[in-house]
């Protein structure tokens, strides 16, 4: 990907370089947009994709282009089928409805996207309570599930399904080994649980662990939610997988949550470039993570930098400065990063953020005053 933003004057959207088919007129300040991979823009390549997509009503399940990035999808991680929606909280909301039951609960990690960042939907959207794991950075071991799963007794809310999130969010991009996956599989399959996976950004996994492939992910999962608009860089849309009889639950409960979209086939179309273009320069976002980590870690005002796995660096001040300050003075210089609450601070980096641009903000970084 070319170019780092800029700010065009008189206007407030953030424009990529000349990649982008709206020229920037006047260069007026530099603009690096660090808080998420959500920000990312469609390049020109993608643009064209998506106009030139050929499409259909997908609620009559006719859009060419959105079929074909459910087969391709499902295809790649060894899945039967796929479902497109338009967010990843909606992936996994309809998974949980369609794998669980009225007062039964879900297990996963006290920091999961499911139970913190998804407005209480497992018990909105499932009568279902979530029973949590304090993990590592997010990752939950065979043996806390285990302990996790309720007996058979009429006191206790009956285990319905497991949820891993790979990589956590909340710990910083970190990823599950492949022994850790099969060991939570294995357990699943042996107590007769469902298995979900929140793969938001499992693809970052799938680059950064070079253990295990989509279709060793397909085959130790029951359903994955698979995000494409975070690293993958498209502007809208995740896919839900699993076996034809799931996907066919999992369509009618998309119509009732509202996710059934009409010639949603230009969307889809970022997919199918995305799947094909974006996956292997993830490895480009944690390298260059792994560079802001490393500069973080010498600033005297930083108290810690979580390890850096992948394209996520979370850090936290020393307890003297304040989150917020330091927030609004690095904007105020056209760097943009996000706070998680507690003096904790976090940069994204993706594919609209090149290597000039991180050793601007590392520059920026080290001559920060406060």
């Amino acid at each position: 990907m070319c170019g780092f933003p800029v700010v065009i004057t008189d206007v407030h959207f953030t424009q990529k370089s000349s990649c982008n088919s709206r020229t920037p007129a006047v260069m007026k300040e530099r603009i690096v947009d660090l808080r998420s991979d959500t920000v990312t823009r469609p390049s020109s390549e993608m643009m064209h994709a998506m106009m030139a997509a050929p499409v259909g009503d997908d609620v009559w399940g006719d859009d060419p282009t959105i079929n074909q990035l459910q087969q391709e999808a499902a295809a790649l991680f060894g899945k039967e089928a796929a479902l497109f929606c338009p967010s990843g909280t909606m992936t996994n909301q309809i998974a949980i409805k369609c794998h669980t039951s009225p007062g039964e609960e879900c297990v996963c990690s006290d920091t999961a996207h499911i139970f913190l960042y998804e407005g209480g939907g497992m018990a909105f959207n499932s009568a279902v309570q979530a029973r949590i794991i304090s993990g590592d950075r997010g990752r939950i071991t065979a043996s806390q599930i285990a302990s996790a799963i309720n007996a058979e007794d009429a006191h206790f809310p009956t285990t319905g399904l497991v949820c891993i999130e790979n990589t956590t969010n909340k710990g910083g991009g970190a990823f599950y080994s492949a022994d850790s996956l099969r060991e939570i599989s294995e357990l699943c399959r042996t107590r007769g649980l469902p298995l979900h996976l929140d793969g938001a950004r499992i693809f970052n996994a799938i680059v950064a662990s070079q253990e295990y492939s989509t279709y060793d992910i397909g085959a130790m999962f029951d359903t994955i939610s698979v995000c494409l608009s975070k690293g993958l860089g498209c502007p809208v849309g995740s896919l839900l997988l699993g076996s034809h009889q799931f996907i066919k639950k999992a369509h009618r409960i998309r119509k009732v949550m509202g996710g059934g979209m009409r010639q949603a086939g230009f969307l889809a179309a970022a997919g199918l470039y995305a799947l094909k273009y974006n996956v292997e320069r993830l490895a480009e976002d944690h390298s260059r993570a792994k560079q802001l980590g490393t500069a973080l870690s010498d600033f005297p005002w930083v108290q810690k930098v979580y390890p850096v796995d992948t394209n996520i660096v979370i850090f936290t001040l020393q307890p003297q400065y304040d989150a917020l300050s330091v927030q609004e003075q690095l904007k105020s210089s056209g760097l943009l990063i996000s706070s998680m609450g507690g003096g904790v601070l976090r940069l994204v980096t993706h594919l609209d953020v090149n290597q000039e641009a991180v050793d601007w903000a590392c520059s920026l970084l080290q001559e920060l005053k406060i």
